[in-house]
């Protein structure tokens, strides 16, 4: 009976005592991952908080009386192109304003930052063989994923209680609902991103995974609210997004949305959690494919395009997309406008002193630009991946140079970015239905901008490896200058820090070459300098 009872009791402690094993060393990993992330979570907050904030004064700006919001609110309800780009709009307040314009985006943009943070400190840390150097300590098994969705929590709320603050002046109430619901999907998103961690061995594959469910969320939200102006579309429903646009901050609450996404976190959470416990370390339920006996990739080139490839052809399906979409609102703009001299002043300023149409096909081209250093960036940041995780070692090994190796990656990148705005030019005007030519070429005259922030980021893996990071922080101040500096009516000496802000702005304005070679020159230079720096440097290891 003493022994039974012993037996019992025993039982709990065990347990207790396995599952605080599993969990040992989190905190240590913790502060491990934000101080690797210290560059990117500040950034990436920064810029999405600023982004919210600042709507309001851009709103009352556009819409400063009622009746102003009211027709905007009525416009609404019958544009269902407009709706399918930013959803339906359920109150004419500017905090309901505000949630209608940038909530979505906001919540976008969490969610990229969220699965970027996991996968880093997950599978790419599995992948590059670090993780297993970690684990020999006294780390538990689920360290490393408890580490990196608190790292996600971190930013998350962080940019939660800066949303709910910051807006408090348009309504607590609203505030922290947009603050909270913004947050849940970011987490959302992160735990998405651990269960595609466990199931793919590779970080490139989990990454992309989860961006496609978050592009399947647009889409599906989008479609959705084209055809219902309540959200109430089942479509709608179906996407985390429209989870975020139904909790209807600043206009009648729906707390229980909030428990929606609560728990559908904490689901992706246990599960999660449970395919951590079940896989050997670096393993995955979803092996990937053994390749040919024999090899058949002869250049370095060739490599980078094999492990590049998916990356583009997911981007390049995007722009094409986007342009389509973009194509079609273009012939509304005029209507979306109307007579609101402030929304016309601020489209012509993004997009040149042009028609009113050509205004809008200029700025819109533009923030497709800006999108399209994301893309660049992240492909020249692959040579950093490469280099840490040691895989680099062994090609450079053989008989193949630095030059050539980083040019493979390079060629990829710069080239894969003169698609994806080629691509975004065909949609755009099978969208429009006409200007195929000037389309194209204002979609092209994007290239050297995006060129320049590509040979930032040469550069700086170059000069600075375990900084190339920066490059994030670098394309994100762009992108911020771009989005909301001409709403904000920021100086035109601050918008030309950015490289876009020296692109002749097409169509309909006047196509100058001179800044258009200097920012080719200027990009010659950074990925000529920073190539030279990779050449005399010591590998990262």
């Amino acid at each position: 009976m003493t022994t039974t009872t012993g037996a019992v009791t025993a039982a709990p402690s065990a347990a207790r005592s396995g599952g605080s094993r599993q969990l040992a060393g989190t905190g240590t990993l913790l502060r491990f991952a934000l101080r690797r992330d210290r560059v990117l979570i500040p950034v990436w907050v920064a810029v999405n908080a600023l982004m919210v904030l600042s709507m309001p004064n851009t709103l009352r700006g556009l819409y400063g009386t009622a009746a102003e919001r009211a027709d905007l609110a009525r416009q609404m309800e019958t544009n269902a192109s407009l709706r399918a780009m930013v959803g339906p709009l359920f109150d004419d307040g500017l905090g309901a304003l505000t949630a209608w314009r940038v909530g979505v985006y906001a919540a976008a943009l969490a969610a990229v930052t969220s699965l970027l943070i996991v996968v880093r400190h997950t599978r790419d840390e599995e992948e590059s063989g670090r993780q297993e150097v970690v684990a020999s300590g006294m780390v538990g098994r689920r360290a490393a994923l408890t580490a990196a969705l608190l790292a996600a929590a971190v930013a998350n709320g962080v940019l939660a209680l800066l949303v709910a603050v910051g807006l408090a002046g348009q309504g607590a109430v609203g505030a922290v609902a947009l603050g909270l619901g913004i947050a849940g999907v970011g987490m959302l998103f992160a735990t998405m991103a651990a269960i595609a961690a466990q199931l793919t061995e590779s970080a490139r594959l989990a990454r992309g995974l989860t961006a496609g469910v978050l592009g399947a969320a647009f889409v599906l939200r989008a479609a959705g609210d084209s055809t219902t102006d309540d959200g109430a579309s089942v479509l709608t429903w179906l996407s985390p997004l429209g989870w975020l646009e139904n909790l209807r901050a600043f206009a009648g609450e729906r707390w229980w949305v909030t428990a929606l996404i609560g728990g559908a976190v904490v689901a992706q959470g246990v599960v999660a959690y449970a395919l951590a416990g079940r896989r050997d370390l670096g393993r995955s339920f979803l092996p990937t494919r053994p390749g040919p006996a024999a090899g058949c990739l002869g250049t370095a080139g060739a490599l980078a395009w094999r492990l590049q490839r998916g990356a583009v052809l997911g981007w390049s399906a995007g722009f094409l997309l986007a342009g389509v979409v973009y194509g079609r609102l273009t012939e509304g703009a005029a209507d979306l406008v109307g007579d609101n001299a402030q929304a016309r002043r601020i489209v012509e300023r993004m997009g040149g002193q042009a028609g009113l149409t050509d205004a809008f096909v200029s700025a819109m081209v533009g923030m497709l630009g800006l999108v399209a250093a994301l893309y660049v960036v992240a492909s020249v940041l692959r040579l950093s991946g490469e280099e840490t995780s040691g895989r680099a070692e062994p090609v450079l090994a053989g008989a193949v140079g630095r030059l050539r190796w980083a040019a493979g990656h390079l060629v990829v990148a710069f080239g894969g970015a003169a698609l994806l705005m080629l691509l975004a030019g065909a949609g755009f005007a099978a969208g429009h239905g006409r200007d195929a030519g000037a389309i194209l070429a204002a979609c092209l005259v994007q290239l050297p901008a995006v060129w320049v922030i590509g040979g930032a980021a040469v550069l700086l893996h170059g000069v600075l490896p375990r900084g190339a990071v920066a490059a994030w922080g670098v394309a994100g101040a762009v992108l911020l200058l771009g989005w909301i500096g001409p709403a904000l009516d920021v100086p035109q000496s601050v918008l030309d820090v950015s490289p876009f802000g020296h692109l002749p702005k097409l169509p309909g304005g006047e196509m100058s070459l001179p800044p258009v070679l200097v920012l080719v020159l200027i990009a010659a230079v950074l990925v000529a300098v920073g190539l030279t720096a990779l050449r005399r440097r010591d590998l990262t290891t």
